[in-house]
């Protein structure tokens, strides 16, 4: 089990505690209803749960412990990273075990349906802001497989940053695969921090290349070892240390 020994937003921990939604909370802070040490709360407003004392209305809101879960999965191709989808289609949580089907999760790190790779699952607020947070420039890594071979010349470009649809898109490093294999010349390394929607596939596309498949294999200090394709397992302790620790790659 693991106490909170963080601060987070008021609204989120009133949710995490089953109070309301989160929708619901901000609702009641806006209207005055919730305290926090004897003075009236404000949307946003960040909270240490084991010091604050915390009143909706007349009625404390207790803190419960809660079990940190922090997952790893391999997301295969076809299955997109929602809770539900108004298509009905499959999604990444039809892809964890049951017993963790029921609980609030939050998926890090989003893939489209088309890319496969590493996501993260968690219940953790900060681990979730750490590894989201433009400020924390969390590194992610991918491997990318191109239509035809990528001129090196483009290197500096992608670098440097092309503006896409009012979007200025860039990466921190490129680095080319070279093998005898049928993609040979067709393959990458790419790193960056930040994340706009479809970023490396829009990327490209500016480049008149296309992806033909975009693989996760890092999340800062996370590679994606030891989970099979489409599979989920934990974290070790000493893996969502290193995440919480970290500020960059």
């Amino acid at each position: 089990m693991n106490e909170w020994n963080y601060q987070l937003r008021l609204q989120k921990f009133l949710a995490f505690q089953g109070v309301c939604s989160r929708r619901k909370a901000e609702e009641r802070i806006r209207k005055g209803e919730v305290q926090v040490n004897g003075k009236i709360a404000r949307v946003g407003q960040k909270i240490d749960p084991c010091k604050d004392s915390i009143f909706m209305g007349s009625t404390p809101v207790v803190t419960r412990t809660m079990e940190r879960i922090v997952l790893l999965m391999h997301k295969p191709k076809g299955v997109v990273c929602t809770h539900a989808d108004p298509f009905h289609e499959r999604t990444v949580f039809d892809l964890l075990p049951r017993v963790y089907r029921k609980r609030r999760l939050f998926c890090v790190g989003r893939l489209d349906k088309a890319s496969e790779g590493l996501l993260i699952f968690t219940n953790d607020g900060a681990l979730c802001h750490c590894l989201t947070h433009p400020s924390h420039q969390v590194v992610k890594g991918y491997r990318v497989v191109l239509n035809h071979p990528f001129d090196e010349k483009g290197v500096p470009r992608l670098i440097k940053g092309i503006q896409v649809d009012g979007d200025w898109l860039r990466v921190d490093k490129v680095v080319p695969i070279r093998t005898k294999e049928m993609t040979a010349g067709r393959r990458l390394d790419v790193y960056l921090h930040q994340g706009h929607k479809r970023e490396i596939r829009r990327l490209f596309e500016a480049l008149h290349y296309r992806v033909t498949r975009l693989i996760r294999f890092q999340i800062g200090s996370l590679r994606l070892v030891a989970c099979p394709y489409g599979s989920v397992r934990p974290l070790s302790q000493r893996e969502i240390s290193a995440l919480l620790g970290q500020k960059r790659l």
